[in-house]
């Protein structure tokens, strides 16, 4: 009877600390990738068409690293601002854990943008990339990966000016553009 009661009481506690009832961008894009002012993508490491025998040991490394990228972007109208400065404000908070470590910040004010950080400096989980124009709306990228490190994002990024990117992903972003 007393190991029952026990073992009630250890999965009411488990079940209680998995239910984190705090904000992330996980829970962020959740909830908001299905709603009208917003669209949502998840991109594939197959949009980048590369050719993988032509690459060096350090590019596939950097390659395997990444696994996907999630893009939630708000279009901002003249009729939902007071929708915008909600959301962005929601981003804002999140963006503030000091889990999401900011490596750096572009502008001022309303518009700008920040790149952060989930992990360590040799183990980095999530790059995340927050753009917002007050006029236009805002964009959050998180590029997920395994073992990524910053050298690993550069080369990253070298690699993605020789790729031949598959636009077919993109299309719903032509939305934000118009």
């Amino acid at each position: 009877m007393k190991l029952k009661i026990f073992t009630s009481a250890i999965a009411v506690l488990l079940t209680l600390i998995s239910c984190n009832s705090e904000p992330s961008l996980q829970k962020y894009f959740v909830e908001n990738n299905e709603k009208k002012d917003f669209i949502a993508i998840d991109v594939s490491s197959d949009i980048l068409n590369l050719d993988k025998a032509k690459l060096s040991a350090e590019q596939t490394e950097a390659i395997k690293s990444f696994d996907k990228m999630n893009i939630l972007a708000f279009k901002a109208t003249d009729k939902n601002q007071a929708e915008f400065e909600i959301e962005r404000a929601k981003v804002n908070a999140i963006l503030k854990d000091p889990k999401y470590q900011q490596l750096m910040k572009v502008g001022s004010g309303k518009d700008g943008a920040s790149i952060s950080y989930v992990g360590t400096d040799d183990n980095i989980e999530e790059f995340v990339v927050f753009a917002n124009r007050k006029g236009n709306g805002f964009t959050v990228v998180r590029v997920l990966g395994k073992n990524m490190n910053p050298n690993n994002i550069m080369t990253l990024m070298s690699v993605l000016q020789k790729s031949n990117i598959n636009m077919d992903q993109l299309k719903p972003l032509q939305q934000l553009i118009k």
